[in-house]
């Protein structure tokens, strides 16, 4: 905290951020004063900050300082990890789909299919995926997680047949996931608001289960329609662990038969 703290500090000139020049400075950039000022903090206080001491840090005050010291982004989450703080207003993860997986999607139909990341994200899905998973659209961008889906009471968690053998094995997989990502805040971020929401979650990501990823068979009750079986299959579209393509195809002709008439319905 210290040292990174110090460092953006002085790399910022007066002029920078709107200070007047005076005079010769003994050290380059801004001085503790200034920043505690810029943030509206008080000296003392900012001082033990940057000096790393063990105080209570809000995430407003953070915030403050990001502003003050020009943080971009990256470093910006940076300083809450460093901090221990849960920023309010995480970094979107925003993984490019490109045009020629879009097209892929939209070519499978009517078997549905997503791209999905390591966290759980659905990044892109076709109108067949909607049948399974409910209408992605009419959720907000954090809540399209499979993750968050099958532990909150969602259309995919009621459709998903075999919920209850599914979720300890996607906890299992998000844990193993979240080993190389454990101090980003979009990851922190989906973990307390999962511990938060769901009692379920919390007692299995205690069992600390680690899996990797697979393909496998699910089933799926989809109103007006009923059981349907598919067999899941994960295509990556870059290096392991990273965006990944899951396509849903029929296990047996009744299923396939049912698709083509979502099909046509739809």
């Amino acid at each position: 905290m210290a040292a990174f703290l110090r460092s953006r500090r002085e790399r910022i000139s007066p002029e920078q951020v709107g200070l007047p020049e005076t005079g010769r400075r003994r050290t380059p950039g801004l001085r503790r004063e200034e920043v505690a000022h810029l943030a509206t903090v008080g000296v003392t206080w900012y001082t033990w900050l940057e000096q790393g001491r063990d105080i209570q840090v809000s995430a407003q005050v953070l915030q403050s300082v990001a502003r003050a010291l020009l943080l971009d982004p990256t470093e910006r989450a940076h300083l809450f990890v460093l901090a221990g703080a849960e920023d309010p207003a995480p970094i979107v993860e925003c993984a490019t789909v490109t045009p020629a997986a879009r097209m892929l999607l939209a070519q499978l139909e009517p078997m549905p299919a997503a791209v999905l990341n390591s966290r759980y994200d659905v990044l892109a899905y076709n109108r067949a995926y909607t049948w399974i998973a409910g209408d992605l659209d009419a959720l907000p961008f954090e809540d399209r997680n499979l993750m968050w889906l099958a532990f909150t009471g969602s259309e995919f968690q009621r459709s998903l047949v075999d919920i209850e053998e599914a979720r300890p094995a996607m906890v299992a997989k998000f844990r193993t996931a979240m080993a190389d990502h454990g101090a980003e805040p979009a990851w922190k971020t989906l973990l307390n608001r999962l511990r938060k929401a769901s009692p379920d979650f919390e007692e299995m990501w205690q069992q600390h289960e680690v899996a990797g990823l697979g393909n496998g068979l699910k089933r799926f009750l989809v109103p007006d329609v009923g059981l349907m079986r598919f067999e899941y299959t994960n295509l990556w579209l870059g290096p392991q662990p990273g965006p990944r393509l899951v396509a849903y195809t029929p296990l047996d002709e009744e299923t396939r038969s049912k698709l083509e008439a979502l099909a046509v319905r739809s």
